[in-house]
This record gives C-alpha cells, sequence and structure tokens, in this order.
C-alpha cells in the first residue's frame, strides 16, 4: 500500500482511471501513512479519517459511472487556515480553540467539486505568521528532511510547514497552502517541493482566515510542477464573494509544461545579490542561469532599486492588517473565552491567553504604526514604497522580460528551537527576504528544487512573473525541475 503514497498526483489520477485501484485504496494508503508518521512530523492538527473515507467512497461511485473530475480520488492535506464545513479549522491558534465553521473555503469548495478527498488539517505558524512553523499553538511541524549524518529536527519552513512537510513525506498526493510574504515558496524550498503564489486575485480568499488582506493569496504545495499546475487549476476562480478574486478565465497550466522556453528574456535582478550571501545559493543560482541558458532562453541583467526596501516596508503594512483583521477575535462569539470582571477585562484575558508570542508582537507593531502621529510616518510611507516596487517589476517586463530567476531562501532549513533565530525575530524575518517583493507588488512566484546543499539539504530557486502569468512559470519551473531532478528526503519517520 506504501507504494501507492510515492505516486504524484498525475500518475495516481491515470492510474485510477485505468481502475489500477480505487480510490478507496489509495485514501487508505494515507491514511495509514499519516497514522504512522504524524506523531513525530506532527503535520496534521486534525486528521478526518471518516470523512476522507465517505469522500473516496463516493470518487468510487462517479469513477464508476464515467462522471469522474480533475481531481477524483486524489486525497489531499488543508492548511488549518482554510475554512472546511464542521471541521477543526482554528489558523493553529489557541484563540480559536474548538471553532468549526458551518461553511466551506471558496478554495476547498472547488476542490471537493473536481473529486478531490480531504484527509485532514495541516499545521501552520499561528495565523500565518511565521517563517518556520514553530508559533503554531500544536508546537512545531518536523521537517522530513535531515542533514546528513545528524538526527537533530530541522524546521520545515513557514507559514505553511504542516502542507511542506506533508507532501515531501508523502502524506497527501498535494496540500492547499497561503503565502503573505513568502509562506508557500520558503516551505517549499526547505523541503523538496514545489509551491506556487499565484497572482494576487487568482484564488478567492473567502473562507480563508485573513492575516494581510492585500497580501494574502492562497496556492498549492506538490511534489513536482505538473502538480502545482494541475492542483492550481482547480484552486483559483472568481468568486462574487471576494471582490479581490479577478474575473479572468482560468488557463489549463499543465498543457504548457514541457513547452520550449527558446527565446524567452530571463531576467537576473543585481538587487537580490546581498552581503553575505552563502556561497551555496549563489552557486545554486549561477546554475539555474545556466540551465535557462542551456534551454535556449536569453539572460538579461536587471536592476529593482527598491527590493532593499521590500523587507521593511512589508513589516509595517502586514502587521498593520493583522492588527485590523485579529481585531474580531475577543472572545464574545466563537473559540477560546477567559472571563472577566467586565466586558473590557474578559477582551484583555482573552487575547492575552489566545494569542501567541509572535502573533502579539505583530498586532502591537501593526497598532503603533496605525496610530495617531506615526500613520504617515510609517504605513503611508511603507505604501508609497510598495507602489515604487512594484513599478520597478512593471518597468522590467515592459522591456521584454518574460520571468525573473532568483533564489527562494538565503539557506537551507534551519534547526527547531534554534537560539540564534529564537533570540533575534529580525534574523528570522530575514528569511523572507527573497519572497516579500513579490507578495508587495501582487506577482505569481514559484520556488522549484534546484539542488542540494553540501549537508545534502534542499535548496530552491525562485521565478517571479507578470500579472496572471502562472502559464510561463509553470513552463520555466518545468526546464529547472528536469535539469535538476528530483529530491526526496531519506525515511526515518
Amino acid at each position: 500500500m506504501t507504494e501507492l503514497t510515492k505516486l504524484t498526483i498525475a500518475e495516481a489520477r491515470e492510474k485510477l482511471t485505468a481502475k489500477a485501484f480505487t480510490a478507496s485504496e489509495l485514501t487508505e494508503a494515507y491514511l495509514s501513512a499519516i497514522d504512522t508518521a504524524n506523531d513525530k512530523l506532527n503535520a496534521y492538527v486534525a486528521v478526518t479519517h471518516d470523512k476522507a473515507r465517505a469522500m473516496a467512497r463516493a470518487s468510487d461511485e462517479r469513477i464508476a459511472k464515467g462522471e469522474a473530475g480533475p481531481l477524483e480520488g486524489i486525497p489531499l492535506g488543508i492548511k488549518d487556515l482554510f475554512a472546511t464545513e464542521d471541521v477543526h479549522t482554528q489558523a493553529a491558534s489557541h484563540i480559536l480553540d474548538g471553532f468549526e465553521p458551518k461553511y466551506e473555503s471558496t478554495v476547498t469548495a472547488n476542490l471537493w467539486t473536481d473529486g478531490a478527498v480531504m484527509l485532514g488539517k495541516l499545521n501552520m505558524d499561528e495565523f500565518a505568521m511565521g517563517s518556520s512553523n514553530e508559533t503554531s499553538y500544536y508546537g512545531p511541524v518536523i521537517n522530513p528532511w535531515r542533514a546528513e549524518g545528524s538526527n537533530a529536527d530541522l524546521v520545515p519552513g513557514g507559514s505553511s510547514g504542516g502542507s511542506a512537510a506533508a507532501v515531501a513525506a508523502l502524506l497527501c498526493a498535494g496540500a492547499t497552502a497561503t503565502d503573505t510574504g513568502g509562506s508557500i515558496r520558503q516551505p517549499a524550498a526547505f523541503t523538496g517541493t514545489v509551491g506556487i503564489k499565484p497572482t494576487y486575485g487568482r484564488c478567492s480568499r473567502w473562507g480563508t482566515v485573513a492575516f494581510a488582506s492585500s497580501l494574502d493569496q492562497a496556492g498549492p504545495i506538490a511534489r513536482d510542477v505538473r502538480d502545482a499546475a494541475i492542483l492550481l487549476k482547480s484552486m483559483a476562480s472568481v468568486d462574487s464573494k471576494d471582490t479581490t478574486s479577478v474575473d479572468l478565465p482560468v488557463p489549463d497550466y499543465e498543457a504548457t509544461i514541457g513547452q520550449s522556453v527558446k527565446g524567452m528574456k530571463i531576467g537576473i535582478p543585481r538587487e537580490y545579490r546581498m552581503e553575505g550571501m552563502p556561497e551555496e545559493i549563489e552557486a545554486l543560482w549561477a546554475k539555474g542561469i545556466e540551465w535557462m541558458r542551456e534551454a535556449g532562453a536569453e539572460i538579461v541583467d536587471i536592476s529593482l532599486p527598491h527590493t532593499k526596501y521590500a523587507l521593511p516596508a512589508y513589516y509595517i503594512v502586514a502587521p498593520a492588517e493583522a492588527s485590523s483583521n485579529l481585531a474580531r477575535y475577543d472572545g464574545v462569539r466563537y473559540g477560546l473565552r477567559v472571563p472577566g470582571k467586565d466586558i473590557a477585562d474578559m477582551y484583555e484575558q482573552t487575547r492575552a491567553a489566545g494569542f501567541g508570542r509572535e502573533v502579539k508582537r505583530r498586532i502591537m507593531i501593526g497598532t503603533y504604526v496605525l496610530s495617531a502621529g506615526y500613520y504617515d510616518a510609517y504605513y503611508l510611507k511603507a505604501q508609497k514604497v510598495r507602489t515604487l516596487i512594484k513599478r520597478d517589476f512593471e518597468q522590467v517586463f515592459d522591456q521584454g522580460v518574460d520571468t525573473i530567476l532568483t533564489p527562494a531562501t538565503p539557506s537551507a532549513a534551519f534547526g527547531v528551537a534554534d537560539q540564534d533565530m529564537a533570540s533575534d525575530p529580525v534574523k528570522m524575518y530575514l528569511n523572507d527576504i527573497f519572497t516579500v517583493t513579490v507578495n508587495m507588488a501582487g506577482l505569481p512566484g514559484i520556488a522549484v528544487p534546484a539542488g542540494l546543499d553540501a549537508k545534502g539539504l534542499p535548496l530552491g530557486l525562485q521565478l517571479i512573473g507578470k500579472p496572471f502569468d502562472e502559464e510561463t512559470l509553470f513552463r520555466t519551473a518545468h526546464v529547472i525541475e528536469q535539469s535538476a531532478g528530483r529530491f526526496a528526503p531519506a525515511q526515518w519517520w
């Protein structure tokens, strides 16, 4: 049965159609893998055994009738940020204790309409705030990868660490994730998986717990580029319940894979060559450039001058929006309630007990930058910087550049409870240095595995595309995937 979990979505889809096995058998294989591994990896915060089996049986019936959907019988993991009807949805936070919504997020509803099976809810950084999946109320997720000759636990990246770890450890065929400043691409790079953050507005945000509304975007984490393309096709849609979703046709992303990149212009931004960047990252980037050149693409040096302001601007805009969005969690209507002597005291006690340290830190930063006297100095200025960052990309694309190639992260995965990171939040924030510009400009970006570091840990490259041109990202990412090969962790769990 474990052989079934090794199949990609594309392979499983083919074999289900050929009736080589049933959706129920495939689902049982994944449930068994989760039950064996989850105590060690902590990737799932809720496993929906009964629901998964019922959905798989329904898929088998549709396959038998010749009514299979595009994802019929494919078992998926769902990040705990997406509302799932009558199923645990807590954004990995204590403040949402016991919350089971009476509605379904648009993204997950799209997946179920296409026949996918829900295995359960995946662990994540609390309210998607973090770069290591250590801020979760349910404890850290453990990366399935380990450095050669070491038993030390590593982080899977964040905030979609549960999604990335579950995909890498074969505990789901693919997973939903979200990206506000790199939360799909950074964990994908840390776990040797593929993660795409689509253009802002490509996927509906309705029914997804909000962190920073002008930055959040849903996307998939998958084992390879083709699977990511298959998942995004189902996840993307216009939605009348989300006015930021864009009414554009959703292309057949899978059809673009394998198409030539000959004659395409690939931009290499000089500002991404950071001071003190590890040699391994520099070498990986050079290798990626060479692969694109060998495939017939033209390499062009470009400048994105406002890149250096992206991280500080992001850490003003995102906490400001978080401070506003998280005001609704007050212990009155749902979730945790800690009694107080009056309503104001109840609010304070509930929020003090319900939110973790990182969430409190960001709420406080956000409230400060929005307060009278500081709004113009911080928030307004950050929004102006954001406009300049967006303009940098527009000018580059106007010059004929098709896509931009950069590193995905400044290093490979680091240790769980790394003292260096834990004692200095800014060091942790620097993990997003290559990814936040994409969110600030609302562009699509994909992280694809490109090699291993000296310790045998995965490293990723990132491709950034024009608005709503995810097709080009899948085409170019496939070239890197073909050149670099596939990577899988040695099983220890």
